[in-house]
Order: structure tokens, then sequence, then C-alpha cells
């Protein structure tokens, strides 16, 4: 990632987090954290919202998230140290590797299966209502007896089924292997070398007053949220039992790039980045994996990475490896936008770092960019003028892609702006007329229709609801 492109996202980060502000609200979600590496570099480190929507404690960026299936790519990356390091190979057998599964119907698959959902392992077992705090997670000794009595679904590599018992079975590998319990080799191994310190592969009940509090879902617009405590995962924790926060899983993500050897070899991270499986339901792709982390293509960008779901906790990481970018979005509500958000961000990133090859000229009376930027409302919803990458963008935050509508502007006056001339069903070639107030900031945008600052449209909106007769003096509250 170059200097130059840090430098833009780091211009960029204001307004990235005023999206995410305006996307937690519309979305009426719980609290957000988001962090964004470009390369060496956080450009942003950013909350929104509350901790705990029952004492209404704000929400912190040092506040610990359960990102339960991000636990996956954590030990991929060990198994894959492992590997490198020999004292394992991916074509190792589960049976040679845990004596207790030695007689299983499982005991023949190998590492790389269980890595990549290809193993035809069970999901969650057939009693599953833990993931309901219906029960505790299983711990080693019912793992073991699920696996036996119903662990087989599909032969090896017949379907790519994604399985967090095959993961907990994983956890005993490098147990095995190791010497060590899962949690601690996972900390010599992965986080301490990142210097990762508020990152575990499990709940720790020492940092109780550090943790997010998780919520229920919203089941309709009449609907409370309520609080859902946090509990152990037990032995499904290579699987789904770690915590972080949203700056420490960009020094995770960061390990992944190319070029990046603390942890693994750029031969090792090719390996794990390599499309496994393309999951194809009902004859629509619904999703790619590669090996412990799943692959998607955004715009231009190829990136890896993994989503969580955790009881309260909904979280997505993107990694570019290539151009050295990592999104991270950590929501403590069971329908929490993490990856809308997510996806969002990587998109304002792109329009930030894609300017037009041949901007318009700034008129000699033009005031600087800034001086044309903010949040308006109208009856149609709320309106964004944005600087990004030394442009200014129309753009409508509550959007669930910012990028799907957005209008190009340049300066054609000291409070005149200009939309392409393009083709659209919107204002597309039309003026956008900016009014000021005294003390020069901006009363007005008029683009066709009006929009005014957020707390200004507001005070307006009630009485411009109120039905009035043709011809009838508009009310002094619309000035």
């Amino acid at each position: 990632m170059s200097d130059s492109t840090t430098a833009t996202l780091r211009a960029a980060a204001p307004y990235l987090a005023s999206w995410v502000d305006q996307q937690g609200a519309f979305r009426r979600a719980v609290g957000v954290q988001v962090a964004i590496r470009s390369g060496d570099d956080v450009v942003l480190d950013h909350v929104w919202g509350l901790a705990d929507a029952t004492t209404g404690e704000p929400l912190r960026a040092d506040h610990l998230f359960r990102i339960a299936s991000h636990s996956k790519s954590f030990t991929a990356t060990a198994v894959m140290r492992l590997v490198e390091a020999g004292r394992l190979r991916l074509d190792d057998t589960l049976g040679a590797l845990v004596p207790d599964l030695a007689g299983s119907a499982l005991a023949g698959r190998t590492v790389r299966e269980l890595l990549g959902h290809q193993a035809g392992v069970i999901r969650d077992g057939e009693h599953a209502d833990f993931w309901q705090l219906d029960g505790p997670f299983p711990d080693r000794a019912e793992l073991l007896a699920e696996v036996g009595r119903a662990g087989e679904v599909y032969g090896p590599n017949e379907h790519f089924k994604y399985s967090n018992i095959g993961y907990g079975l994983l956890g005993l590998v490098v147990e095995a292997v190791t010497g060590e319990p899962y949690a601690d080799h996972l900390r010599t191994a992965v986080l301490d070398p990142l210097g990762m310190a508020d990152t575990g592969a499990e709940y720790d009940p020492a940092r109780a007053d550090r943790y997010a509090a998780g919520h229920t879902a919203l089941l309709d617009a009449a609907d409370a949220r309520e609080r859902i405590e946090h509990v152990d995962t037990r032995a499904l924790a290579a699987a789904t039992g770690f915590f972080s926060t949203a700056r420490d899983m960009t020094t995770f993500g960061a390990a992944h790039f190319h070029g990046d050897e603390t942890l693994l070899s750029d031969a090792g991270k090719r390996l794990l980045h390599r499309q496994e499986s393309v999951v194809t339901v009902h004859g629509k792709e619904v999703g790619r994996y590669g090996i412990g982390l799943d692959l998607r293509t955004i715009g231009d960008r190829e990136v890896v990475g993994h989503s969580g779901g955790y009881p309260g906790h909904i979280t997505r990481t993107y990694i570019d490896p290539a151009k050295k970018l990592v999104v991270s979005v950590l929501t403590n509500a069971i329908d929490g936008p993490a990856d809308a958000l997510a996806v969002g961000l990587i998109q304002l990133i792109d329009l930030a770092l894609n300017p037009p090859a041949d901007p318009a000229p700034l008129p000699a009376d033009a005031r600087p960019l800034a001086a044309y930027t903010g949040r308006f409302g109208a009856l149609w919803g709320v309106t964004d003028i944005a600087e990004l990458g030394g442009r200014l963008l129309m753009l409508h935050p509550a959007a669930p892609d910012p990028t799907a509508a957005y209008d190009e502007l340049t300066v054609a006056g000291r409070d005149l702006l200009r939309t392409a001339r393009q083709p659209g069903f919107g204002s597309a070639g039309e003026d956008v007329v900016i009014e000021r107030a005294d003390d020069g900031s901006i009363a007005a945008v008029r683009n066709g229709m009006t929009s005014w600052p957020i707390d200004e449209f507001r005070r307006r909106r009630t009485g411009m609801t109120r039905r009035r007769d043709a011809g009838a003096p508009v009310p002094s509250s619309l000035g």
C-alpha cells in the first residue's frame, strides 16, 4: 500500500466514520466498532452506539466483541504454521492424529478436508440449541460422543458442508500435535507474535467489564431488544470461541498481506487463500471458500476474510492481501449489519482511490472543497456531499450500496456545483446551488428540490407535511 493511498484514506476517514454513524442509526443497530488498516497504518478506529442497550453504556474502541467464526481463520493459520514447521501434514488423517477417533466414520478425513469444510461433518450436532443458550456448548467428551454417534453427513469431498463440529475436531488436532491446550497454543503461536493483547480464544471472565453486551434481534417494529450474556464455547472454541476488537482484527488481517511473513510464508498464505469450494445452491452461487477463509469479489478487489455469528454479536472482516487493506466491522446484536457496512466501506474507499482521470479545473473564485460538504435532509431522505480522494460526490448514506447511485460534482462557481452530464433517473446534468447563512455555513442545498442541514430539516418537517390548500401561503416555519 503506497504512502499516497494511505494519505488518501486518512483524509477520507472522517466521512467514512460519518457514513458508519448514519448507517448504524438508520438500521437501528445497537453498537458498531470499525477499524480500517492501510498497509502498516490504522487509518480509522471508530465506534458508534452502545455497548449495552439496557444500561446505556456507550461503546468504546477497546470494548471486546465475540467474533465467532473468525476463530476458524485463526485455527487455519495455526494449523498452517504447524505444517510449515514440519509438525503436521495437510493430508494427515483425523484418526491418526486423535486416537479417540481412530474407529469413527470420520477417521479417514484429512486435515485439509476439515479446514475447507469438505469432510462431510455434521454442522453443530443433532442437538444444537446451545446456539440459543438452551444448555452449554459441548465439552471434549460430548464432542467426541457426537462425532461417534452422528458425525458423518456426507462422504469426503462430496459437498461443501460448513461445520463447527469439524473445526472443533481441528482444535483437538492442534492439542494432539502440540501437547498444549488449544487456547494456550493459539496465544503463543499466533496472537503474541502479532502483539494482539485484546484477542483470545475463549471468553475471559477476568475482562468481563470490557465485553460489549450481546443483544437479541428485532423481530418486528414493535419489538425491544434483550441483553444476551456471554458463555464459554468449550470444545468449539476453535470454531467460534474468539474475542477481539476491530483494531486487533486489522492486525491479524495484515499478517495475511503478501510479503508479511510474521506468521506464514507467502506460499502458505496462498494456499489458505486459494479457492477450494464454490458453493452453489439451487443453481446460484452463494459463496466461495478457501482454507479457513471465505473469498469474495468486491468491485475490482479480490478479498479474503470471515464473518462471525455468536449469540448477540455479528462480525465481519475483509482482507485485500495484494493491495494491503483490511476492513473489520463488529456489531453487538443478532441482526447487526456488519457485512453490509464492511462492503459499503470498501466501496467508498474505492471511490476515494479512483477519481476521474481528468478532473475539471476549479474556477478562480472556488471555495475549498470541504466548504461544500455536509449531510442534508429533505422529505425524500438524506443526501451527503462528501469530499473523497480530492473530489466532490453527492451520495445517499442510507442506501445499502453507497455507490449504486451517486453523482460526481464539479465546482462551476463560488457556490454552484454541477452534476455529471450522463444518463439517469434523477437530476443528472442539473446544477446544485449552495445557499449560505450569514456566517458562511451552508443553509440549504438546491438540486431541483431543496435540502437543509439535518437539524434544520427536522425543524421544518412538521410544517412541510401539514396539508395546505393550493395557493395558500407557506407557514412561517418554512422560512
